[in-house]
C-alpha cells in the first residue's frame, strides 16, 4: 500500500511537471514570435530543460519504486512456490495413506481393536480430525494457488508498466539532448552580441536601483503612517478613559507624541497587527505564488549572469515569467498600503501583513486601491507584457519592515 501511495504521488508530480512544460512551450512560442533578443528565449529554454530533467528524475524514481515492489512480489512468489511444493507432497502422502485404509472395514477394525472405550473414543476423534485436516490442507493448497496466480498477474502488469516507464524516459532523454543542442546554439549567438547585452543589463540594473529607492521611500512612509495611526488610536483611548475619570489616563492623555518621534523603519504592532504578522510568518514556505502559473527567471540577491559569469546581477525580489494576459494575485490576506506608479508603464501594489509587506511590480493595470482589504489569491491587476521582448514578467518582493527577504523561501514549492 505504501509503494502504491508513493507511485500515485509521483504520478501526480509527473503530471504537474508535464503541465508546466506545456505552459513553458506556450510562453516560448509567444516570445519567439515577438523576440528581438535571443537572451529571453534562452531563459525560457533554460527553464524548459530544467523541467525536462525533473520529469526524467521523477520517472526514474517511479521505475526504482516499481522495481523494488517487483522484487518483493518475486520473493513472495518464490516463497509461495516452496510452500505449495511442501503442501502438495504432504497432501499426496496422506492421499496414499487414505487410499490404503479406505475400506470401512479397516476403519471399523481400527476402532474395534481398541483396548477400552476411552481408546475407541480417541480413535474416532482422530479419524475425524484426520479427515478435517486433510480437507483444510486441500483448501490451503487451493488458496495459495490462487494467491500465486494473483501475484504472477500483478508481476506481469508491473513488468509492462516498467517497460513503459523505460520507453518514456528514453524518449524524454532524446528530447533533452535536442533541447540542450538548441540551447548551445542560443548561447553562441548571444555571445556574439556581448557588448549590447551587457549594456542592456547595466541599464536595467540602474532602473531597478532607482525603483528600489522609490519603494524604500514609500515603505518608510507606510510604516510612519501606520505608527501615527497607532499613536492616534492610543491617544483617543487615553482621552476616552480620562473622560471616564481614570486619573492615570488623564495624565497620559496630556502626553503629546511629536511627529519626529514616529519611527519610519519599524512598525509598532497593535495586538491585531501582531496576530496578522504571526499568521503570515507561520505560512513561510506555504504561500501561493503571485501568479497562477510561471517560473522564476531571475532569483533573489546577487548572482552571476546565466551567460556571462563575471557579470554580477542584483535583484531585490524574484522575477517570475508567466503567460501573456496573466494577473497578479495576493499571496496572503492584508491591507493595500500603497498603489505605486513607478514609471509610465510600471505600476505596483504594496500589501501590508502586520509588519510584513508583499510587493507586486510590473503591472499594466491595477484593480485595487489604497486601504482596500484583500484576501489570499485575490486579483490585484494585469501583469505587463513587454512589447519588445514579448515577455510577461512580475517582480515580487517580501520585506519585514525595511528588511528585504528572499521571496522564494516563502512560496510553496
Amino acid at each position: 500500500m505504501w509503494s502504491q501511495s508513493q507511485q500515485e504521488k509521483l504520478e501526480q508530480r509527473k503530471a504537474q511537471i508535464q503541465r508546466e512544460i506545456r505552459d513553458n512551450e506556450k510562453m516560448l512560442r509567444s516570445v519567439k514570435s515577438k523576440e528581438k533578443s535571443a537572451m529571453n528565449v534562452f531563459l525560457i529554454q533554460k527553464n524548459k530543460i530544467k523541467l525536462k530533467e525533473n520529469l526524467i528524475n521523477t520517472t526514474e524514481k517511479q521505475k526504482r519504486l516499481l522495481a523494488d515492489d517487483m522484487y518483493r512480489n518475486q520473493l513472495k512468489i518464490n516463497k509461495l512456490n516452496r510452500e505449495l511444493k511442501v503442501l502438495k507432497e504432504d497432501y499426496a502422502k496422506k492421499i496414499v495413506n487414505s487410499y490404503k485404509s479406505r475400506s470401512e472395514q479397516s476403519r471399523a477394525m481400527f476402532i474395534l481393536s481398541s483396548e477400552n472405550f476411552l481408546q475407541a473414543y480417541k480413535r474416532v476423534q482422530y479419524l475425524k480430525q484426520y479427515t478435517s485436516f486433510r480437507k483444510s490442507q486441500g483448501e490451503e493448497i487451493n488458496a495459495k494457488s490462487k494467491e500465486l496466480v494473483s501475484y504472477n498477474e500483478k508481476l506481469k502488469v508491473q513488468k509492462a508498466a516498467k517497460q513503459k516507464l523505460i520507453a518514456e524516459n528514453e524518449k524524454e532523454r532524446q528530447s533533452l539532448v535536442k533541447e540542450k543542442e538548441e540551447q548551445e546554439k542560443l548561447v553562441n549567438s548571444i555571445k556574439k552580441d556581448k557588448n549590447r547585452i551587457v549594456s542592456e543589463i547595466r541599464k536595467k540594473q540602474r532602473e531597478s536601483k532607482t525603483i528600489d529607492a522609490q519603494i524604500n521611500r514609500l515603505i518608510r512612509e507606510a510604516i510612519a503612517e501606520a505608527n501615527r495611526k497607532a499613536a492616534a488610536e492610543r491617544a483617543r483611548a487615553a482621552a476616552a478613559a480620562a473622560a471616564s475619570g481614570d486619573k492615570s489616563s488623564k495624565e497620559s492623555a496630556k502626553v503629546n507624541i511629536p511627529k519626529a518621534s514616529v519611527s519610519s523603519s519599524r512598525i509598532e504592532l497593535t495586538p491585531d497587527d501582531k496576530l496578522i504578522a504571526d499568521n503570515f510568518r507561520a505560512n513561510r514556505g506555504k504561500l501561493p505564488w503571485p501568479v497562477e502559473r510561471g517560473f522564476v527567471s531571475l532569483g533573489y540577491g546577487d548572482q552571476p549572469h546565466p551567460i556571462y559569469n563575471t557579470l554580477v546581477v542584483h535583484n531585490s525580489g524574484v522575477e517570475i515569467t508567466t503567460t501573456d494576459g496573466a494577473n497578479a494575485r495576493a499571496v496572503f490576506g492584508g491591507e493595500v498600503a500603497s498603489v505605486m506608479v513607478l514609471s509610465p508603464v510600471n505600476k505596483a501594489v504594496m500589501i501590508q501583513h502586520g509588519d510584513y509587506f508583499s510587493i507586486y511590480q510590473n503591472l499594466s493595470s491595477v484593480s485595487v486601491s489604497k486601504g482596500d482589504k484583500v484576501s489570499i489569491k485575490q486579483n490585484l491587476g494585469r501583469i505587463r507584457t513587454n512589447g519588445d521582448t514579448g515577455k510577461t514578467v512580475i517582480k515580487f518582493l517580501i520585506l519585514q519592515n525595511t528588511t528585504y527577504m528572499n521571496p522564494q523561501g516563502w512560496l510553496a514549492n
